[in-house]
């Protein structure tokens, strides 16, 4: 049930960027925020990556996507650097590698790396979480864009 849960809000957030050109997808309509559809795709790629590498299986050596020590925000704010397409690309084949690494746990078997072990239910409960919360982001966001609303 929770990689069902996991897979919905992973292809509701592609719907919500379906149609749009590069310039819409990367737009910050919230003159507050500097959330996009672009960024969040990122950043979503950034959390699938933390929590299945870094905190499931303590892999450490591995570089983050777009985020760095010195620029923790680069999943939001550097858009420019790369396309829409290629980092889409990136986010599906973290999909892929993350359900492989999940994969290799039960559910109620504790991570290897993070300052707390924690379950992959939790794990998968917590991703559920953030990509419901970014979906609701991506809501506003869209009808923000072009008034679109619904998946």
């Amino acid at each position: 049930m929770l990689e069902g849960w996991l897979n919905y809000h992973r292809v509701t957030l592609l719907l919500k960027c379906e149609g749009l050109d590069e310039e819409r997808l990367n737009d910050r309509p919230i003159p507050t925020s500097s959330l996009s559809l672009h960024g969040l795709v990122r950043h979503l790629t950034e959390v699938e990556f933390y929590w299945t590498s870094t905190v499931l299986h303590g892999i450490t050596t591995a570089t983050r996507y777009y985020c760095s020590d010195s620029s923790p925000d680069a999943d939001f704010n550097d858009l420019e650097t790369s396309s829409f397409a290629h980092d889409r690309d990136a986010w599906e084949e973290e999909q892929r590698r993350s359900d492989q690494l999940m994969a290799a746990f039960t559910l109620d078997q504790l991570s290897i790396g993070g300052n707390e072990p924690v379950s992959l239910r939790w794990i998968l409960t917590h991703l559920v979480e953030e990509y419901a919360r970014h979906n609701g982001h991506a809501d506003l966001l869209r009808e923000l864009l072009d008034g679109a609303v619904g998946c």
